[in-house]
């Protein structure tokens, strides 16, 4: 069995939404951890879902660990990023690929300014959007630099980090901070670390029902396709993303044709 077929992805924030389809696209080409934070049970379905999606790239029956494994830390957190880099290489024997998944924001007035100068707001952004998306990399690169491969890191954005957009200015503001973040670290890793970024439009996971319909509906009219993307179309991109050899600092926007 090549070493190939044996690599471990970790993805962030996966037990619901677009974190769970990445783990079930990756499912077929890697072994794979589940991290969430207060949802064991959402993660323990997740794995369940993705233990019925077959290997195309490995012999599951000869794997030198656990095809999945699912990891509780706050990703807001330096230490926990740490940790869970520490716990997926203690549990899986290596790392190879992460998708850095997580994200937060407060639901605002976009165009309301009196709504947009929360300092909490700002720095919680800045803590979650930029900074643990930094911590992570930062954490996987001694063990991305032993792989002859390199690694492969693909951090979720928005589009509202390309266009003044979604729930809050200090929610866009970071989002652009984040694609800058990746474009940065991608110059300073150069071969060892592939970093690339996904910035989708609204997604309908649970966490976009909090926009009314009638914000969809605009949403899509102002849309190309007159549509909002899929989870499953970005995911597909962040597995083009994690499994190519030849991609780096590149920041895919999916959303339908809202920002051309």
């Amino acid at each position: 069995m090549s070493s190939a077929a044996t690599k471990v992805a970790l993805v962030t924030a996966s037990s619901a939404g677009l974190g769970a389809a990445c783990v079930k696209v990756l499912a077929p080409h890697c072994r794979v951890v589940v991290n969430y934070f207060s949802r064991p049970e959402k993660a323990a379905a997740v794995i369940a879902e993705a233990e019925q999606v077959p290997p195309v790239s490995y012999d599951a029956a000869s794997l030198p660990g656990p095809r999945f494994h699912a990891i509780r830390a706050d990703c807001s957190k330096k230490a926990e990023m740490e940790r869970l880099v520490r716990e997926t290489v203690e549990t899986m024997g290596r790392i190879d690929i992460i998708v850095s998944n997580a994200g937060w924001t407060r639901f605002t007035n976009f165009m309301d300014l009196d709504q947009q100068v929360n300092e909490e707001d700002w720095d919680m952004c800045y803590q979650v959007n930029v900074k643990s998306h930094l911590w992570l990399l930062y954490a996987a690169k001694p063990h991305f630099d032993k792989n002859p491969e390199g690694g492969s890191f693909v951090s979720v954005a928005s589009l509202a980090g390309v266009k003044p957009s979604g729930s809050s200015l200090p929610y866009s503001v970071s989002k652009a901070a984040q694609v800058h973040l990746i474009k940065g670290l991608a110059t300073i890793c150069g071969k060892s670390v592939r970093c690339n970024s996904v910035s989708p439009g609204l997604l309908l996971t649970e966490w976009g029902s909090n926009f009314s319909e009638e914000v969809v509906e605009s949403l899509k009219q102002k849309a190309a396709l007159k549509d909002v993307a899929t989870v499953e179309d970005v995911a597909q991109q962040v597995k083009t993303f994690a499994l190519s050899r030849s991609q780096t600092g590149q920041n895919a926007v999916i959303d339908c044709g809202i920002a051309i």
